[in-house]
Formats: structure tokens, C-alpha cells, sequence
């Protein structure tokens, strides 16, 4: 049977980040204390230190950035579509009026 994967909330990450960079700790000591692998923790730091109060959005939710990026493509998507049947149209039309 597979296991199941663990989960964390953001409020528990953000505990865990702190306890390495404001009260001194190291990861592998935190990490430790905590029950989970040093890996995770290092990446949680990276990840804090990168994107500060957005660093753990939560389960399928975005980043406020990438989710205005996907929306901006698929609108970019459906324009470029307009465009192409527009142009098709247009050129139908023209062999018509000759």
C-alpha cells in the first residue's frame, strides 16, 4: 500500500522557517525537533527567502504573479483565434466580391 503524503500548513512552514533564522537554530536541529526531513526544511527557507509573505500559497492556489500569467495567456490564446478567423473571413470575402 503506498503512504500517504504528508501535508503542512503555512502557518506551520512559517514557524519552521523562523525557528532557523530568528531564534538561531540550525536546519538540521530544527528540522529534527520538528519530524521532518532537513531537505524539506532548506527548501522552505529558499522558498521564504524568495517570495517573503507568499512563499506558501496553499494547495492549488497560485502565486498571485503566475496566476495573471495564465490568465493573460489564455486571453492571449483566445485573441490570436478571433484574429485567425477574422483573417479567413476576410479573404472568403474578398474572393467573393471578385
Amino acid at each position: 500500500m503506498a503512504r500517504q503524503r504528508r501535508t503542512y500548513t503555512q502557518e506551520f512552514k512559517q514557524s519552521a522557517v523562523q525557528l532557523v533564522t530568528e531564534q538561531g537554530r540550525s536546519v538540521a536541529e530544527a528540522a529534527r525537533s520538528l519530524g521532518i526531513s532537513v531537505n524539506l526544511l532548506r527548501s522552505w527557507k529558499i522558498s521564504s527567502q524568495a517570495n517573503g509573505d507568499q512563499a506558501f500559497p496553499g494547495k492549488g492556489r497560485l502565486p498571485a504573479i503566475e496566476e495573471e500569467l495564465r490568465r493573460l495567456r489564455a486571453d492571449n490564446k483566445r485573441l490570436a483565434m478571433e484574429r485567425d478567423i477574422l483573417k479567413k473571413a476576410t479573404a472568403f470575402f474578398a474572393r467573393e466580391a471578385m
